[in-house]
C-alpha cells in the first residue's frame, strides 16, 4: 500500500470521494470537511491534513484520512489495519501532538491502538456516537410555534447556545471554536451552512445543517434549553429543516448523536431517523 498526502481539499477530493460515496452516509462528516474546506480553505486557520491510501496492485483507494488542525483526525469506514498504520505514521510527522481520532467502529479504536504503539500515549474514550440517514420525513405529532431562518439579530443568543451545547456534549466550550461556528451560521451560504430557530413565541430550540456530501446534508448542531425540553421543540425543528433539504435537492440527511442520550436517539428515530453506524471518539493522553 501506499500513501499519498495532499496539499488540497481540491486534489484529496479528486483522489478520494469517489471512494467516500460508496459509504457516503458513513463518510460524510469528511466529505462535508472537504466542501467545506474547497469553499474556503482557512476555515480552520491553518493547513489541513489530507490523506489517501492506495492498494497499488488493485489500483483501489483503501482509506483515507482528514484533520483540521487543532481537532482531531478523521478517518474513512472500513479501513484496513496496514493502511492505518502509514495514515499513524504520517500523521505523527504532519503533526505529533494530534490530539485524538475520530471514526467508525473499530477503525478508530485500532488506529488510537497504532498510535500507542507508535508514541506510547495511552487514549481514552471521549464519546460514542450513532450516525443516523434520513430518506424522508415522519412528521412528528404537533408542536406549537413556528421555523424561522436565523439572522445578525441572533448572534448573541448564538453564542450562548453553541457555548451551552459544546458543555452539555463535551463538559468545556472553547470559544474560538464557538465564535467560528456561530460566524459560519451568519456568513456561510445556504447550500454549505443554514440554521433555524423554532419560535413559540420566541426562540426555543435551534438546528443548523452543515457539512454537505455530493447527496446529503449533516444536520448539527441540534440545542434546546432545558426549560423548554419536552414540548416536541427539537422534533419539530429538526424536522422541518430536514423536509427544507430534501425539498432543496438533498436525497438523505444525516446526522450524529450520543449514544449517551437516548432521548435524542429515540426523538430522531420516530421522524425517520435510521441507524447507520457507530463512531467513536478517543483523546490521546500524555506519555
Amino acid at each position: 500500500m501506499n500513501l499519498t498526502r495532499f496539499t488540497s481539499s481540491q486534489d484529496f477530493s479528486a483522489h478520494a470521494e469517489s471512494f467516500l460515496v460508496t459509504h457516503e452516509a458513513q463518510n460524510n462528516l469528511m466529505l462535508g470537511l472537504a466542501t467545506s474546506l474547497a469553499l474556503n480553505p482557512n476555515l480552520y486557520g491553518s493547513q489541513p491534513y489530507f490523506a489517501v491510501v492506495d492498494d497499488a496492485d488493485a489500483g483501489q483507494v483503501m482509506a483515507a484520512a482528514l484533520m483540521t488542525p487543532p481537532h482531531r483526525v478523521t478517518l474513512s469506514f472500513n479501513a484496513p489495519r496496514e493502511a492505518l498504520e502509514l495514515i499513524a505514521r504520517d500523521v505523527h510527522d504532519f503533526r505529533p501532538d494530534t490530539p485524538g481520532v475520530t471514526g467508525p467502529v473499530p477503525v478508530s479504536l485500532q488506529f488510537a491502538q497504532i498510535w500507542r504503539d507508535l508514541t506510547g500515549q495511552n487514549f481514552h474514550q471521549r464519546m460514542a456516537e450513532r450516525i443516523y440517514r434520513l430518506d424522508s420525513v415522519k412528521p412528528p405529532r404537533d408542536a406549537s410555534g413556528r421555523l424561522r431562518r436565523i439572522n445578525e439579530n441572533d448572534r448573541a443568543l448564538l453564542l450562548e447556545w453553541v457555548a451551552a451545547f459544546q458543555m452539555e456534549i463535551w463538559n468545556e466550550a472553547d470559544p474560538a471554536s464557538v465564535e467560528r461556528l456561530v460566524n459560519n451560521m451568519l456568513t456561510l451560504p445556504p447550500d454549505y451552512r443554514g440554521t433555524f430557530l423554532w419560535e413559540d413565541p420566541g426562540p426555543v430550540s435551534l438546528t443548523s445543517y452543515g457539512g454537505p456530501t455530493p447527496n446529503s446534508m449533516r444536520i448539527g448542531p441540534v440545542y434546546t434549553p432545558r426549560e423548554r425540553r419536552g414540548q416536541g421543540y427539537a422534533s419539530a425543528c429538526v424536522a422541518a429543516v430536514s423536509q427544507h433539504l430534501l425539498d432543496g435537492g438533498r436525497k438523505f440527511c444525516t446526522l450524529f448523536t450520543d449514544l449517551g442520550n437516548p432521548t435524542s436517539n429515540k426523538i430522531y428515530m420516530q421522524i425517520g431517523y435510521e441507524p447507520v453506524c457507530d463512531v467513536d471518539e478517543y483523546k490521546f493522553l500524555p506519555a
